[in-house]
């Protein structure tokens, strides 16, 4: 019996060996081909991103240019990255990439694996002159700071592919005027509620609140993992009282159960905003997703 054991520890051992062997010749192989096509004229200017804001930002700066393909990593509804694993897909999407988009401060933890397989890869970090929030980088969540990281993003892939560089620079200005639009409204509403109590459930509103001058009372990051004891919940409700925070801002998806319990507590209002980090592949979707918080915000907010 012990013999069978060994022998089959053996034979897991082997067939692992035999997969990572595959995979890294595979990806050696299409890194030679790439560059074969690189050097030959016939390959596109290739960029790829690591999750879905970095994507949308990166989009409208692209636009439809010729000579320029655009791929993201992950799929449209991984959300953020913190956990999140290489596929060999992936591999072989960075094998053949020119640029790779990411949002850093740690969100990709996967970024120093990435640095040490592709040392030939230009990473643009598009959080690389924004001021985060200590160990909190879902900047995307704030207008201005994603205005910054789409600059960065512009100028990082003029950089790279300069022939492109003035339709790059075109579409960023573009994009940020829209963006800018957005972010006076944004100010408007700061300017009415500055200092006004709440209480979050995911980290990335931290931004949000922020941007608009409200005062954390509170904070609970939720998500699919995350069990609140007994005692937060006797906490979270004493930082309502004592604060008079009469708002929370939750993700609906992992905030919608605890906000109910609450509710059941306290007079508190709940406001389900969007992280910006699932939809659809549209070059507007992150000025929707943003609207759309800023209108559930204003309503909000009439009503407290």
């Amino acid at each position: 019996m012990k013999n069978k054991y060994i022998f089959t520890a053996v034979m897991l051992c082997a067939i692992m060996f035999a997969g990572t062997l595959l995979t890294g010749l595979y990806v050696r192989h299409e890194q030679r081909s790439t560059k074969h096509m690189h050097s030959s004229g016939a390959r596109q200017f290739r960029v790829v991103t690591s999750f879905y804001p970095m994507y949308i930002a990166a989009k409208n700066i692209i636009g439809d240019c010729d000579g320029v393909t655009l791929e993201n990593l992950s799929e449209p509804q991984t959300g953020c990255l913190h956990d999140y694993q290489l596929t060999t897909q992936d591999m072989v999407k960075l094998s053949s990439a020119d640029v790779f988009i990411v949002n850093g401060g740690g969100i990709e933890s996967f970024l120093a694996d990435v640095a040490a397989q592709y040392p030939a890869l230009t990473i643009i970090e598009a959080s690389a002159d924004v001021q985060l929030i200590e160990d909190n980088a879902h900047a995307w969540m704030s207008i201005p700071d994603y205005m910054t990281q789409v600059s960065t993003i512009a100028q990082g892939l003029s950089g790279q592919n300069a022939v492109h560089e003035e339709y790059y620079e075109k579409n960023c200005q573009e994009y940020l005027s829209r963006l800018d639009t957005l972010r006076q409204r944004q100010q408007e509403l700061a300017a009415a509620h500055r200092g006004r109590s709440i209480v979050i459930f995911h980290e990335a509103f931290d931004y949000i609140a922020r941007d608009c001058g409200f005062r954390v009372s509170a904070v609970l990051d939720l998500d699919e993992e995350r069990q609140v004891s007994a005692g937060e919940a006797a906490d979270l409700l004493r930082h309502i009282r004592e604060d008079h925070a009469d708002l929370i801002l939750a993700e609906e998806r992992y905030g919608k159960r605890m906000c109910e319990s609450i509710q059941k507590e306290e007079t508190v209002k709940a406001v389900y905003l969007d992280t910006c980090v699932r939809g659809d592949y549209t070059a507007d979707s992150y000025l929707n997703a943003m609207e759309e918080n800023l209108e559930k915000l204003e309503e909000a907010l009439e009503s407290v």
